[in-house]
């Protein structure tokens, strides 16, 4: 595992906030919207569709913190751009947007450093204000667009409109309290990583802040490389996977497999009780990874001569198969959903972090041979 100091140079003109919003681009908006939160506890903020003027594509936005993801499907029969992107990758993200204090400057920096332009700086307003908003293409299908929010006060983006129908069910299900994305995951194809690391060290004037190497992280059958890049002030965190060469289809080469390109592989969503997080989220029905009964008696063995105390009970970690990864610094606990649709691709992890801004290099093994034994069931270990 490798951490890097080297930030290079900061951006005069304008700046990375955050995560803004996530956009998934879905064969039903409404429907996808509906699972995530009765089984995942987002509360639906806003709709556009036919009711709202919007005559091409529906789109439902939900919350929950400051978590926000836009579901979208075209309305029309004739839509051969989202009609072949749904074909080509299922369900899956389309755009990770980023929250900016300027997004002309970093857009026209971007194409400037050789990004490549999907939408040139456009403006979306309402009775609240007026957001500005530009877009430019990262790897395979995926898009960052750049939210500028300054002179907007609404509840998310313009003309987003609430419904009038609220789902009874939400009433009856309990909390999940999740927080904030933490990072969000790429997928890419044998060899194509450090390109792609690259265009975000050039185009975003991200930086590397972490890595692992195959000699590191492996099984008996797969293994992998990842590096996580990030913007200077460190808010934005986008680690990048790639397969090595192993004995068996890794979890990496069977998502691009069935995403049909690079992709994002899992969203990582930070909470401060992962417990209570796991047991609402149980309790809706989401399914999680299950982890053996080793890994806790082997993780037991070595926290007994660390310096590191856990504050949760282990016994309860292990009855939800929550993992947990330490330093000489702190630890984090982080748990992995099964797919989310039937290919089997997009995932999600919930993390808590104390004192540990790692990526849970510790439990990629474990996680790997979790991944490994759904991937023998699907009859995609060969």
């Amino acid at each position: 595992m490798t951490t890097y100091t080297d930030k290079g140079p900061k951006l005069d003109t304008a700046n990375y906030e955050g995560f803004d919003h996530i956009k998934f681009w879905v064969g039903n908006a409404k429907q996808a919207a509906s699972f995530y939160c009765t089984r995942l506890g987002f509360e639906h903020i806003g709709y556009r569709g036919l009711e709202t003027g919007h005559r091409e594509v529906v789109s439902h936005a939900v919350r929950q913190g400051d978590i926000k993801f836009i579901f979208q499907t075209p309305l029309t029969p004739n839509d051969k751009i989202m009609g072949l992107h749904q074909s080509l990758h299922g369900d899956g993200v389309k755009d990770i947007a980023f929250t900016v204090d300027n997004a002309r400057d970093l857009y026209y920096n971007a194409i400037k450093r050789g990004g490549k332009s999907i939408r040139e700086p456009w403006e979306e307003k309402d009775d609240d204000g007026v957001v500005v908003m530009a877009t430019v293409g990262t790897y395979g299908d995926t898009i960052h667009t750049f939210v500028e929010r300054t002179n907007y006060h609404g509840t998310f983006l313009p003309n987003f409109k609430p419904l009038n129908f609220k789902d009874p069910l939400e009433k009856t299900l309990p909390p999940v309290n999740l927080q904030f994305i933490d990072h969000v995951v790429g997928n890419q194809p044998d060899l194509e990583m450090e390109k792609i690391c690259e265009m975000y060290q050039n185009v975003f004037n991200f930086h590397r802040f972490w890595s692992v190497d195959d000699s590191q992280i492996h099984t008996q059958y797969s293994s992998l490389r990842s590096i996580v890049m990030a913007d200077y002030h460190e808010k934005i965190k986008m680690p990048l996977n790639e397969p090595a060469i192993g004995r068996k289809k890794s979890q990496i080469e069977e998502f691009v497999d069935y995403y049909g390109s690079a992709g994002v592989q899992h969203i990582a969503l930070k909470t401060n009780d992962i417990i209570n997080s796991i047991k609402s989220l149980r309790t809706r029905g989401l399914e999680f990874l299950t982890i053996p009964a080793v890994y806790y008696d082997d993780l037991r063995s070595r926290l007994s001569t660390s310096n590191v105390k856990i504050s949760e009970d282990i016994s309860l970690l292990q009855e939800l198969h929550i993992l947990i990864d330490y330093d000489e610094e702190g630890y984090l606990l982080q748990i992995f959903t099964k797919p989310l649709q039937d290919r089997p691709t997009l995932f999600l992890e919930i993390i808590q972090r104390h004192n540990h801004q790692g990526f849970g290099a510790g439990n990629f093994k474990a996680l790997f041979e979790a991944i490994e034994r759904d991937q023998d069931a699907r009859g995609n270990l060969f």
